[in-house]
């Protein structure tokens, strides 16, 4: 039984954002901070991505755990038992339990749905925990972030290592080329 009105139920649940959350504001700011520019819920794209970064050909989508079933297992849709298991940060609640489970079992299948779309419009896809960005972790999960950025845009402009023995081998015929052509006078 739930042990508030239907109206305060109803008050509590409209309060609830889908844009400007507290954890989409700690990467926005921690993106920011690191010279990551960006744009806010792009409408063009599926799933309208709470940052896109053009530059990167990325998408940050920042996730509640609760909405999105953040490590829930759940059984198979066309299997005949419903088996939930909650995580450590997602607590599927024991009241109304079907409706929360069919609800959150769509998040994850649209949030999948999505990605794929974006995948096969070439763009790179992160997604971003809530539990991932509590102050112990903020700051790994941020450079993490932004070190995952900077390796898309290496791998996507071929920015090429070269071994320092090749390069040592190249000098090396550079200069008895260069010596050649100095004798040959």
């Amino acid at each position: 039984m739930d042990k508030l009105s239907a109206q305060q139920r109803h008050a509590n649940m409209a309060a609830i954002r889908s844009k400007d959350t507290k954890p989409e504001m700690i990467v926005r700011r921690g993106l920011w901070k690191r010279g990551f520019r960006y744009r806010l819920n792009h409408k063009r794209l599926p799933g309208h991505p709470d940052l896109v970064l053009r530059k990167y050909r990325t998408c940050i989508f920042v996730n509640g755990c609760f909405w999105h079933g953040h490590g829930v297992t759940m059984s198979p849709v066309d299997s005949l038992e419903l088996k939930v298991e909650s995580s450590l940060c997602c607590k599927i609640p024991k009241t109304n339990r079907e409706f929360w489970v069919a609800k959150i079992r769509r998040n994850k299948e649209r949030d999948k749905e999505e990605q794929r779309k974006l995948a096969e419009m070439g763009w790179h896809c992160i997604t971003v925990w809530e539990c991932e960005l509590k102050p112990s972790k903020r700051e790994e999960t941020l450079d993490s972030i932004a070190f995952t950025l900077n390796h898309i845009w290496l791998q996507d402009h071929g920015a090429k290592t070269v071994p320092y023995q090749k390069v040592e081998e190249e000098n090396e015929n550079y200069l008895k080329a260069a010596e050649e052509e100095v004798s040959e006078d």
